[in-house]
């Protein structure tokens, strides 16, 4: 939700003391209504996953794994909502653009905020796990407690629409990262893929982060200079020629070969610092590092581009490309960052093996 915030930000609709709360409230609410519905959808899909790639449903583990999902959901959600209020705010008065902070942060905090609180919800759920109504209360307490936050947020206009139909975009992003998770649940218990589970959220963060950026600014862009359902005579054309998208010198061109740049130096970074923390546990050859750094940049190349064909088209339905865009474009981001990443160890692990075959192969011809 933190483009919203942007968006509403950039608009001028926060400026006013009175439409500030009551903005904040109406957004705060429905975030926590699609924390509380999509944590519990969330336990479902990974429940369902690992029944199909373990071919058995442990019973046991329902109740918990729905209630740490959502109550993780919950209060990350709420976390994130609440410093993104600070962080829009403090950017408007500032005078500094909200697109170059708030998303980035809220795409970059969210996974460690959730993971965070998620190890330690289940944990004490696990510890407490003989107790047969804790569980149990703690789902049907937040399913109480949702038709609450919908009234609240219903005080704004505009989340009522999401409310309606903001559903569809995030349930499908959450299944494009699911395939992903089970992408890489294929792949880490295997020799070849010895170190992915480092990467992984490296890979998906970056190409996350930089297209959500993207897609907000352009989404900003619109919302100032044109009104819903109308496109610029310059976008015009709903697939536009690649070359459009990162070679003129229309200022979101310009944007995407920013964030372009920025991809093999950000990789870089991370790279050495895992290198730093993990020493010998993740690959290090040159011919791996060559091949992760261009998972990444075609990645990010992929994204930048889906952002610009896809934001179209949203907006030509008159529909807001922060609420439809953003969560296709960072579940695909997920998906195809973790099925690059498997690609580039199994390249880099077949390379590696063939050259070890050709050393340990004795010389041929006669002796002397």
């Amino acid at each position: 939700m933190a483009p919203v915030w942007v968006l509403q930000a950039n608009t001028g609709q926060i400026d006013d003391p009175r439409e500030q709360h009551r903005v904040i409230n109406s957004n705060l609410a429905l975030i926590q209504v699609q924390a509380t519905v999509l944590g519990l959808l969330a336990a479902v899909v990974a429940l369902l996953l690992g029944a199909v790639s373990r071919g058995e449903l442990d019973f046991a583990k329902v109740e918990l794994l729905c209630a740490s999902s959502v109550i993780t959901a919950f209060l990350a959600s709420f976390a994130l909502g609440l410093l993104m209020v600070c962080i829009v705010i403090g950017a408007r008065k500032l005078g500094v653009n909200p697109d170059n902070i708030a998303t980035p942060i809220a795409a970059s905090l969210g996974d460690l905020i959730t993971l965070s609180i998620l190890a330690f919800i289940s944990s004490f759920f696990y510890k407490y796990k003989d107790s047969r109504f804790l569980t149990p209360l703690v789902c049907i307490g937040f399913m109480v407690l949702t038709p609450v936050l919908i009234l609240i947020a219903k005080q704004n206009p505009p989340i009522v629409k999401i409310l309606k139909f903001g559903w569809f975009p995030i349930v499908l992003a959450m299944v494009f990262s699911s395939f992903g998770g089970l992408i890489l649940n294929k792949t880490i218990s295997k020799e070849q893929y010895k170190g992915m589970a480092i990467f992984t959220p490296i890979i998906c963060g970056v190409g996350g982060n930089l297209v959500a950026i993207q897609t907000s600014r352009i989404s900003t862009y619109l919302h100032m200079w044109s009104t819903p359902g109308v496109l610029p005579l310059w976008m015009k054309k709903f697939w536009p020629n690649p070359c459009s998208t990162f070679c003129t010198s229309e200022i979101n061109s310009i944007s995407a070969r920013v964030l372009l740049c920025l991809v093999i130096p950000s990789h870089l970074i991370f790279f050495s610092v895992i290198y730093l923390v993990e020493g010998r546990s993740v690959p290090n050859g040159k011919t791996f590092v060559v091949f992760y750094l261009l998972a990444g940049l075609i990645q990010v190349t992929i994204l930048l581009y889906l952002a610009e064909v896809m934001v179209r088209l949203i907006w030509h339905q008159a529909l807001d490309p922060d609420n439809h865009c953003i969560p296709y474009l960072t579940g695909l981001g997920d998906l195809l960052g973790t099925g690059l990443l498997a690609l580039c160890f199994l390249i880099s692990w077949l390379l590696r093996e063939a050259e070890l075959d050709g050393i340990s192969e004795p010389a041929s011809g006669p002796p002397y």
